[in-house]
């Protein structure tokens, strides 16, 4: 059930959200590719074909334009344009340019991100993002994207979630064992202040390839509630993990918030959900008002930026759940525009049933990929929620 809706402001961005290596298909040459086939690095299955979709892009864009969306989020593969030092590849800078000039005749507005999770495998090699010169080799890749986003592209990326990249070093320097029962790893200093600079660094560069262009980045939210009394172990824990590369987009034209679940803190730390929490398949706590949470502490930090919801869904096989979970989420994103926050846009994740960082079993797809034929069929959650960029109303919880 729900009730009283609110109206989708003019130009509101109403799209999903893919990364090239979860749905492209045999990213050859990236550092995940190896790592899904190296031995003893815990991943549960390799990406290999993944959806095919560096080749069925179309038939894909064709299905969000169908069922109503105006706007899609997709990543370019710093490891197809760059396979090589130096090297840059025309056929993939095309190939990422027709994929632009295809979204805009189907009238969908493309939000490019350069860098989602992935990078070349020579990049990894010579040490990463803590490397010297490591900014300015990704500048240099940011500023040969502008033959990609120079015209027709509206919002620019340059990082995806760059505090779970320095979280993930930090577990690594760790000795990588794994995530804690609830939170995040320590992350890495050293890989915050590089991963910071190297936005900086493809911001600067952007803004000569396509000055058209808004540049923001994207941040994991990760909604940290303190229990009473533990508001002060709650900002210093939540700091390093997710304040300081809020901070770092104040300059920004646009901030990326990406929210999914909550984390509880005690005066000790995270405290795991309650062992009759409902869990989605990659079994975070079911919480639909994270988004709400998200939008709210990323304004209070970053000011006057513009947000936009540029991740947020459900891993499930249920998707009448996956509905129920939209709508408690969207009524989140309608009382933040109701009370003022100066939201422009909001991406579900995912469009596709997609290669999860290790495992296609979590389900985030609104619309489903079969393994064996590539045959996509949209799920009734893809059909209401894209049908709401029709109807341009945001529905509003029951309470």
């Amino acid at each position: 059930m729900t009730h009283t809706a609110t109206r989708i402001p003019d130009g509101f961005l109403w799209g999903a959200s893919t990364a090239a290596h979860q749905i492209e298909g045999n990213n050859t040459n990236s550092d995940w590719w190896r790592k899904e086939h190296t031995p003893g690095t815990r991943i549960a299955e390799p990406s290999l074909d993944a959806c095919d979709s560096y080749h069925r892009w179309r038939e894909d864009m064709d299905l969000l334009a169908d069922l109503g969306f105006t706007d899609y989020r997709f990543s370019i593969e710093w490891a197809r344009i760059e396979p090589a030092p130096g090297h840059f590849s025309r056929a993939e800078l095309d190939h990422y340019r027709r994929m632009v000039e295809g979204a805009l005749e189907r009238g969908l507005r493309p939000m490019v991100t350069l860098h989602h999770f992935t990078v070349p495998q020579w990049f990894e090699e010579r040490g990463g993002w803590t490397a010297d010169g490591s900014a300015e080799l990704f500048a240099r890749f940011a500023e040969r994207s502008g033959a990609v986003v120079s015209e027709g592209v509206r919002h620019v990326c340059t990082i995806n979630e760059p505090n779970m990249i320095a979280v993930m070093a930090g577990a690594a320097k760790a000795g990588d064992v794994g995530f804690p029962p609830a939170g995040l790893p320590t992350p890495d200093e050293e890989t915050t202040e590089a991963v910071i600079a190297a936005h900086l660094a493809a911001k600067a560069a952007l803004r000569v390839a396509a000055p058209g262009a808004l540049i923001g980045w994207t941040i994991a939210n990760q909604v940290y509630q303190p229990l009473p009394g533990a508001e002060e172990v709650t900002a210093a824990y939540r700091y390093p993990r997710e304040d300081v590369f809020i901070e770092a987009a104040r300059e920004d034209d646009w901030i990326g918030v990406q929210s999914y679940t909550r984390t509880r803190i005690g005066p000790d730390g995270p405290i795991p959900a309650p062992g009759d929490a409902e869990r989605t398949l990659t079994q975070w706590e079911y919480y639909p008002p994270a988004v709400g949470h998200a939008l709210r502490h990323t304004a209070a930090v970053a000011g006057d930026v513009p947000l936009i919801v540029t991740e947020n869904g459900i891993a499930t096989d249920d998707d009448a759940r996956r509905i129920d979970y939209y709508t408690g989420a969207l009524s989140e994103v309608a009382s933040a525009l109701d009370d003022g926050l100066d939201v422009r846009g909001y991406l579900a994740w995912s469009a596709l049933d997609n290669y999860e960082w290790g495992s296609y079993r979590p389900t985030f797809g609104l619309i489903a990929v079969d393994a064996r034929s590539f045959e996509r069929t949209p799920k009734p959650s893809g059909r209401w929620l894209g049908a709401i960029g029709r109807t341009r109303e945001l529905p509003r919880a029951a309470s």
